[in-house]
């Protein structure tokens, strides 16, 4: 017996394989397969791209109708203080899908079968985050493209609202990783979303975007005033109407570097942690 079960002792074991160090090209490369994939849900499921393609249209013409005549004296002179506001609007909000989306990958366990491939484990957290700018993209195109058949006609040229669009789209992917955080932690889609509209309505609605913020309260101006998204609808504006390169351009980019610096790794580690 006792020579049993000294022969089973000694017996050596198989040495356990080290995992393989994937590098960051790797990553880049299966994060953007990642973002492929989503691209490739969009496809079979292209009512996920309602918000993108009817919030502008909807919203562009709700508000300069109702709010033109009031504000501007007519249509055609709010045009240019709307649509910055309107397109700035709709890419913030686009962004929170990310963090839905998110947690119903998560819940449905896709991200589980994702463990166990011989991926980077970052990579569909980067890929959903990238192939949402495609949303962003489309948001954006199609807020212009509404302006301009109301008449809107930007003084900054093709050079501006390329400019102003491609620093909107910065801006959202960098609030992305906060609501990307959220869809992370919290422990519902619904959830997700609510709280994040939550966030969202007070920094739109009480910003610039819509009317000037010398006609609001005095204390409510002081919130304005200091509002990023103020700042980037201000850096926007300048951009698309007169092709100025001013401070709120400066400010929206600093804060979108400092969201992304504080937020990402965040996001990254609680991921990590519960994948």
């Amino acid at each position: 017996m006792t020579t049993a079960v000294d022969t089973i002792t000694r017996t050596p074991t198989a040495p356990v394989p080290a995992a393989r160090s994937i590098g960051l090209r790797e990553t880049l490369t299966q994060s953007l397969t990642m973002a492929y994939r989503g691209l490739v849900k969009v496809k079979h499921n292209p009512e996920q791209l309602f918000d993108v393609v009817i919030q502008p249209v909807i919203f562009t013409v709700m508000f300069t109708y109702i709010f033109g005549g009031a504000i501007s004296g007519d249509v055609a002179s709010y045009l240019p203080i709307i649509i910055p506001g309107i397109l700035v609007q709709t890419v913030i909000t686009a962004s929170v899908v990310t963090g839905t989306q998110l947690r119903e990958d998560m819940d449905k366990g896709v991200f589980d079968r994702f463990k166990s491939l011989p991926i980077a484990r970052i990579s569909p957290l980067a890929g959903a985050l990238l192939s949402d700018v495609v949303r962003y993209a489309i948001a954006t195109t199609i807020t212009f493209v509404m302006g301009y058949a109301m008449g809107y006609r930007p003084g900054g040229g093709i050079v501006g609202v390329v400019a102003a669009g491609l620093l909107v789209m910065v801006c959202a992917f960098a609030i992305s990783w906060i609501f990307a955080l959220m869809g992370v932690v919290m422990s519902k889609a619904s959830t997700v979303q609510g709280v994040s509209m939550l966030v969202l309505f007070p920094l739109t609605f009480m910003s610039n975007a819509f009317v000037p913020a010398h006609t609001m309260p005095g204390w409510m101006q002081a919130f304005v005033n200091v509002n990023p998204v103020s700042h980037l609808v201000t850096a926007v504006r300048e951009l698309v109407n007169d092709g100025h390169v001013g401070m709120p351009l400066v400010w929206s980019l600093v804060g979108a570097a400092a969201v992304v610096a504080i937020f990402a790794p965040i996001a990254v580690r609680t991921y990590m942690r519960k994948t």
